[in-house]
């Protein structure tokens, strides 16, 4: 209902004392403030995107907000998901985010879509809509939201973030470009770790989230100049911003149906490559490590292939760290064989899988064998020693 009937739509009282700063700009004023209140938003995730997001939605008068997440709070999230507390850290996002959108204005009507989204529920979610924010992490969700609106004819206004750095777009808005445009194709899977390998600075997806924000309400009202055909770059250890021009591809394919979106993105073969590399690589668990440190045995070498800052987080007692990069590179291959001198070899990580691609490439560069330790350091703090923090 990007054009309703105006005429049909009544500010109360205390609408008009709620949004009194909304009112008296001329770009928006009781006309504008309809708009929003009539309006339906779609958002796509209540992490740190969609905690912004939601907050600023909702104060600004929305009349309908939709959330699709199917997560729980963690004690992890609150360093940037500032729409969640503590005390609803174990308990469902959209419940904590709904109840935060209701304090801010119980106006609204919220609905809750405690589900992932997929190719099977995704037109049926997203049609009721005027908008959709994608406020995601992952690639196959990102082309699943932009087939959806590319489909359904929806604005999708997009937003990513990752360490120090954050990307914002309007895509499928007034004949403009729409996500494939941008990235034809997914990266190889596992070549853009997520924020829980990388580290993400806890406000930048306040910039980001805000800015969607701002794109959402700017298209509600029909003022102003959208990002649709720009992608914005941010930059906030240099607090810089640029921009790049994007234009629709004309020899892109035409999306008729939405597909498997796992195996566009090469989730599956790339998980079944993992699993066969496991597979042919022995493991321990931590209690069977732990076993093997009190024995007092000097015949192992134990690797933390983490990287460094993570290693000031948390040790395992004896280990010796190599990042997994410097393996990649082949200068950490070297330093293995030399501080092996004929031990046995065995690799940890943060959970298991890092440390399984360091033994693949050790093997495959120098021929090492060794043996991974399941679960890694999180599982260590686990069932071994809780006082080692979990991060």
């Amino acid at each position: 209902m990007l054009n309703p009937n105006l005429d049909e739509i009544q500010l109360t009282k205390d609408d008009y004392e709620r949004y009194s700063r909304h009112l008296i700009l001329p770009e928006v004023g009781v006309d504008g403030q309809k708009r929003l209140k009539a309006a339906s938003v779609l958002c796509i995730g209540t992490g740190g995107l969609g905690s912004p997001l939601l907050l600023y939605l909702a104060a600004a008068g929305i009349g309908r907000i939709g959330i699709v997440d199917f997560d729980v709070v963690d004690n992890s999230n609150l360093q940037r998901q500032v729409i969640h507390a503590t005390s609803w850290v174990g308990k469902p996002k959209i419940a904590s985010a709904k109840n935060r959108i209701l304090e801010i204005n119980p106006h609204c009507q919220v609905d809750l879509y405690e589900t992932m989204l997929s190719s099977e529920n995704a037109l049926d979610i997203v049609e009721p809509y005027d908008i959709v924010v994608d406020g995601t992490d992952n690639f196959p969700t990102r082309y699943l939201v932009n087939d959806a609106c590319v489909l359904l004819n929806k604005p999708n206004v997009y937003g990513s973030i990752f360490r120090f750095e954050g990307q914002a777009s309007v895509f499928n808005y007034q004949d403009g470009p729409n996500y494939r445009d941008l990235y034809p194709e997914p990266p190889p899977p596992g070549m853009v770790p997520s924020c829980a390998e990388g580290g993400v600075l806890g406000v930048l997806p306040g910039v980001i989230g805000t800015i969607q924000a701002t794109e959402t309400v700017k298209i509600i009202l029909g003022t102003g100049s959208t990002l649709s055909g720009r992608l914005l770059l941010y930059d906030a250890l240099n607090m810089k911003f640029r921009e790049l021009k994007l234009r629709p591809n004309p020899v892109r394919p035409v999306i008729e149906k939405l597909i498997d979106y796992q195996e566009f993105c090469g989730i599956p073969q790339a998980k079944a490559a993992e699993e066969a590399a496991a597979a042919e690589t022995s493991e321990m668990s931590v209690t069977e490590l732990k076993q093997l440190l009190d024995s007092g045995v000097d015949d192992f070498l134990l690797l933390d292939v983490r990287n460094p800052n993570e290693y000031e987080i948390a040790q395992i007692p004896g280990a010796v760290l190599v990042p997994l990069p410097d393996i990649e590179n082949g200068d950490g291959v070297a330093k293995v064989q030399e501080m092996l001198n004929g031990h046995r070899l065995v690799v940890h990580c943060k959970s298991g899988m890092r440390s399984a691609k360091a033994l693949s490439i050790l093997k495959e560069k120098a021929n090492i064998e060794g043996t991974n330790v399941k679960g890694g350091i999180l599982a260590w703090s686990r069932e071994v020693d809780s006082s080692v923090p979990e991060y």
